[in-house]
């Protein structure tokens, strides 16, 4: 994800449309990757193709300097680069409901860091249903493995400079609304049972490792 450059492609799902079922149905991810993400990445790249000094960075890149960018740029590169980073984390970290919990040294430094499982799923489901209006909850780490909770609004990041994001929850209406309309704490329940630990594990130990 974060190695690409321009131009950016629609990544696929990494599972069927029907895998997530019943916490996320068919509708609700056709809707999403194919309509929302999909713009995003259309989006970023017609504003890359005027700019060609810009096309040889990474999404991470582009997002973790967008002060070094051009003004006019900015803001398009981070709704829309923002938009894309922030999906392909998304999607690519969930799978079919397996009841799956983190292991290892995940496991260990979530229980160091919040006290126990259950104390950071709180957390982190507090800091989703709370996040006013659209945007994400995030689990980060540093870069010596310490791990946090953080939101952000709209399709923002957070600073990458800082933290390698490994696991994030959409809390955008369109992701759950045509599923759950307002029940959003509803939708974030089940989205726990959707983590692709495996995964989030390999991104922990990619990030304490670089």
């Amino acid at each position: 994800m974060q190695a690409e450059t321009y131009p950016f492609v629609v990544q696929p799902l990494p599972y069927d449309y029907d895998a997530l079922t019943p916490v996320l149905d068919e509708k609700t991810l056709h809707f999403h990757h194919d309509k929302h993400y999909k713009t995003y990445v259309d989006n970023l790249n017609s504003t890359l193709a005027d700019y060609p000094e810009l096309q040889k960075k990474s999404l991470k890149e582009l997002l973790t300097n967008l002060e070094s960018l051009p003004a006019a740029a900015r803001t398009p590169i981070r709704n829309n680069g923002g938009g894309v980073f922030n999906h392909e984390l998304y999607f690519g970290t969930m799978r079919q409901p397996m009841g799956q919990l983190p292991s290892g040294a995940l496991a260990e430094a979530i229980n160091r860091d919040f006290g126990s499982y259950n104390q950071w799923k709180e957390q982190m489901k507090q800091a989703a249903v709370s996040q006013f209006g659209s945007g994400w909850a995030w689990l980060v780490t540093d870069g010596g493995g310490r791990l946090s909770v953080v939101q952000t609004l709209n399709q923002d990041v957070p600073d990458l400079a800082q933290f390698t994001p490994i696991l994030l929850v959409d809390v955008w209406e369109h992701a759950y609304y045509l599923q759950y309309q307002n029940l959003r704490a509803v939708y974030v329940e089940g989205w726990f049972g959707l983590i692709h630990w495996k995964k989030v594990q390999r991104l922990y130990e990619e990030a304490i490792r670089a």
